[in-house]
């Protein structure tokens, strides 16, 4: 965390590190944050999380890192990770399903920030993320606190199995393949899930419906 100094004294500047493995916009990034009069100083800029961990100038204040990574590495394990080392995390992603966000902020993400946010709202969560506040825009607050207050219809664990397959645009018949089950077997999961989230007011009757509740619930990404 920066440190603050004695009154009339200015303030460390937030030392910021960044993930993301698209090169021009880890470069655009390192340079719109980048502004030491404002006291904000990219101190590490790597494509990867290696990369960032490897580099000399780690650990730093705040770590701005990409949720989609492709590394293996579950952003849960890196967000708790650097707060175990005392470095902040504000995620940013080019989704920002409610479900992706809800696991990152409980992870320990200090703010969440699409990239379809201004550069102004990922400073604010930075500054933010500086002090140890938790920070989200205004819109996300709201689409996370609906999330959040939608009951649990109660999927068993097969029934979700097949649903996630299913809106994720696998026919009937190859979901049986890939649960190693009859087609009939996974109808039944189908409807039952269906009727389940029914009960508990949620429409996913369609495959429309359901393609777009999941990626509300960020079992699929959107197109």
């Amino acid at each position: 965390m920066a440190s603050r100094r004695g009154p009339g004294e200015s303030p460390d500047p937030i030392r910021v590190g960044i993930v993301d493995d698209h090169r021009l916009v880890l470069d655009a990034l390192a340079a719109r944050l980048h502004d030491p009069e404002n006291g904000l100083v990219v101190s590490v800029s790597e494509p990867t999380w290696g990369g960032l961990v490897a580099h000399p100038n780690f650990p730093v204040d705040v770590v701005v890192l990409d949720l989609h990574l492709e590394d293996g590495i579950p952003v849960g394990t890196k967000i708790r990770a650097l707060t175990a080392i005392g470095a902040a995390a504000v995620v940013m992603s080019r989704h920002a399903d409610s479900a992706s966000v809800t696991s990152a902020m409980q992870a320990g993400a200090m703010g969440f920030v699409p990239k379809s946010e201004s550069i102004s709202e990922l400073v604010t969560a930075i500054r933010a993320a500086s002090l140890r506040e938790q920070h989200l825009s205004a819109p996300l607050a709201a689409a996370l606190a609906e999330f959040a207050a939608t009951p649990d219809p109660g999927l068993g664990r097969q029934e979700l199995r097949a649903l996630v397959l299913y809106a994720g645009g696998r026919s009937i018949k190859e979901v049986a393949a890939d649960m190693v089950t009859t087609e009939e077997t996974v109808k039944s999961y189908i409807k039952r899930a269906r009727r389940k989230y029914r009960q508990i007011g949620v429409d996913v009757g369609t495959r429309i419906l359901l393609r777009r509740h999941g990626i509300r619930e960020g079992w699929i990404a959107p197109d």
